[in-house]
């Protein structure tokens, strides 16, 4: 049976950042992927930092990318008695003293200190270059350092994976698991930094770092953790979007870059689209009503109308948040024209004609995707355009905009009579100008 034992361990000082999504979700594959252990560890020693809310935030958020923990949830302010036990030893043993009410580590004055650091290679710190820390504050709290180095040997961690800003704390915990007496170090993984397109590090000032705000604008939580998984790691066989099941098997910490690796929007959006298209249409349908449920048109959706009518934007559509934009000319008395739209398509000498022609075709023509199509494809023949010119006028007219789904599939739906209608109004509207 593997011995393997990992721990996350964020601090609930805000939303769960993109970093720390992509540091639980390595931790969670090394442990599932060597059938090992996985703990949840909150860091919330700082009382003036933490609230319940922010941790509540946490929950969900690791709950939403289904990264399942061993056991209940550690909390580092129920664990104050074994850091006061720690902080007593070493000033017992004279490792550590009083410096102003604070309790600082005595740092060696010479030697190194180093690991082998999966990601990074052999990691040496001159003693030297490091000076005296504090492991208990001058109020009787235990710092970042002491609360790390006891817990990571009282709970049996064997694999530290964190990112690589804290690189500078690891001689340091370190020095202080030595000090409690461990005889061998876990194995450390320091991933690389999370960049922007400009390759800067992501930051909550410049860049959309909460990992919920991809969530509420429709990032599927499979497509989240695909993608996060290829921020430092690339599967061996450069196929990037496959199962969650494929991505444990392959995963290995040894394969992780040490390089930056940068967080492209486009790209998350992209591979969130190929799990759109690979959804159901019943699944897809489902999964845009809590969108859906937030426009103000929403109370004249009829559900058998939107899973009718839903497919046709699921080729199209990104992020679910994309959705409703798409569908709402199906629900509306009429649809919502766009200006820059009608300009490109109604002010030509040819749109009063086709729409004239199109209602005509249409009064009688047979109501089928097919036949609507022929239609209208005819008309365009008749005037010496093209069938993608042709059908500007009436697409616009019918749905308020140039670009959209698949227009003959839409008219279908929507109904001879809204759309005799809608092309009436046009018409009108083109007569009053």
């Amino acid at each position: 049976m593997s011995t393997t034992r990992l721990r996350f361990a964020p601090a609930p000082t805000g939303s769960l950042h993109l970093g720390s999504a992509r540091t639980a979700l390595f931790n969670w594959l090394t442990a599932r992927g060597t059938e090992g252990q996985l703990i949840l560890r909150i860091e919330d020693t700082n009382a003036e930092l933490t609230r319940p809310e922010l941790i509540d935030n946490i929950y969900r958020s690791l709950d939403w990318l289904q990264i399942e923990f061993d056991g209940e949830p550690v909390r580092q302010s129920e664990r104050t008695d074994l850091y006061n036990d720690a902080v007593e030893s070493w000033l017992a043993d004279d490792l550590a003293y009083v410096d102003d009410g604070a309790v600082r580590f005595r740092v060696p004055s010479d030697g190194t200190t180093s690991w082998d650091d999966v990601v990074r290679g052999n990691v040496v710190f001159e003693n030297q270059n490091i000076e005296d820390f504090v492991v208990r504050r001058a109020d009787g709290s235990a710092t970042f350092f002491t609360a790390n180095a006891v817990d990571d040997f009282d709970l049996g961690i064997t694999h530290v994976v964190r990112g690589e800003d804290l690189v500078n704390v690891t001689p340091k915990v370190i020095m202080l698991r030595q000090a409690l007496g461990a005889e061998d170090l876990p194995k450390f993984a320091h991933l690389p930094l999370i960049v922007n397109e400009q390759r800067k590090k992501l930051s909550k000032r410049r860049d959309d770092v909460a990992l919920e705000s991809y969530r509420d604008r429709g990032v599927l939580a499979d497509a989240m953790i695909n993608y996060l998984a290829l921020l430092g790691w690339g599967p061996p066989d450069d196929i990037e979007v496959r199962p969650i099941e494929e991505i444990v098997q392959l995963f290995r910490l040894e394969d992780v870059n040490p390089s930056a690796a940068m967080f492209d929007v486009k790209k998350l959006e992209a591979i969130n689209g190929d799990y759109i298209r690979a959804m159901k249409h019943e699944e897809f349908t489902e999964a845009l009503i809590p969108w859906i449920a937030n426009e103000p048109w929403n109370s004249l959706v009829d559900r058998d109308q939107l899973s009718q009518v839903a497919p046709l934007v699921q080729e199209r559509t990104r992020v679910l948040a994309e959705g409703p934009s798409q569908l709402d000319f199906f629900f509306l008395e009429s649809p919502q024209i766009e200006e820059s739209a009608w300009e490109k398509a109604m002010t030509t000498p040819e749109a009063p004609l086709i729409l004239e022609s199109t209602k005509t075709a249409f009064t009688s023509v047979d109501w089928s995707v097919a036949s609507l199509h022929e239609s209208l494809r005819a008309i365009g023949d008749s005037h010496d355009m093209k069938l993608g010119k042709a059908q500007a006028p009436v697409r616009v007219a019918v749905t308020g905009r140039l670009v959209g789904p698949p227009l003959f599939e839409s008219i279908h739906a929507l109904g001879r009579e809204v759309v005799l209608e809608r092309i009436l109004r046009a018409q009108n509207k083109l007569d009053e100008t």
